[in-house]
């Protein structure tokens, strides 16, 4: 992408589906429940951290896949986001691994990346993820993705009904 459209894409003025995503009550999981961040960039953790804990999520963090592995088996998190391009073993490596592991086998998994090849890698493979989330993304498309996944009693599911609209707009 250019330095222009990065731009409109952080700076342009939201349209009508994210104007109407404000007007309808955000549907989040129960308070406390657990997601882990496994990215390589601190600014995409802060970020998340901050939007996920606003809302009453516990956030697990990881630099890398191999921390991340880790620490989704001693965590059992309720949802995972998992960058593609990570140093060491890339996000499709551990998504392979999460899938065959007993622990994260069913939670669901959403890959991001703002890599384009890593993108168009990913819809080639779909090797188990839940869903795919373009780097940048904006705070309305990041809760449209969560609830998605969550089910009738608002926990996040592999199978869970869409409740959600597809917003647009920037961070913020």
């Amino acid at each position: 992408m250019s330095f222009f459209g990065v731009f409109n894409r952080w700076f342009k003025k939201e349209d009508d589906d994210a104007v109407n995503r404000r007007e309808k009550p955000r549907v989040n999981a129960p308070q406390g429940t657990r997601v882990l961040i496994i990215d390589d960039s601190t600014t995409i953790q802060a970020v998340l951290r901050k939007l996920l804990t606003q809302n009453g999520y516990e956030v697990i963090e990881a630099l890398d896949a191999e921390k991340g592995l880790e620490l989704a088996k001693q965590t059992a998190p309720h949802l995972i986001f998992l960058d593609i391009i990570l140093p060491g073993m890339n996000g499709f490596a551990a998504l392979r691994l999460l899938r065959r592991e007993a622990t994260t086998k069913e939670t669901p998994i959403i890959m991001m990346s703002g890599n384009e090849q890593a993108t168009e890698q990913f819809y080639a493979q779909r090797i188990g993820a839940d869903d795919f989330m373009k780097k940048p993304f904006s705070r309305a498309e990041l809760f449209a993705r969560i609830e998605r996944r969550l089910d009738a009693n608002l926990i996040p599911r592999r199978t869970a009904v869409a409740v959600a609209d597809e917003p647009t707009g920037p961070i913020g």
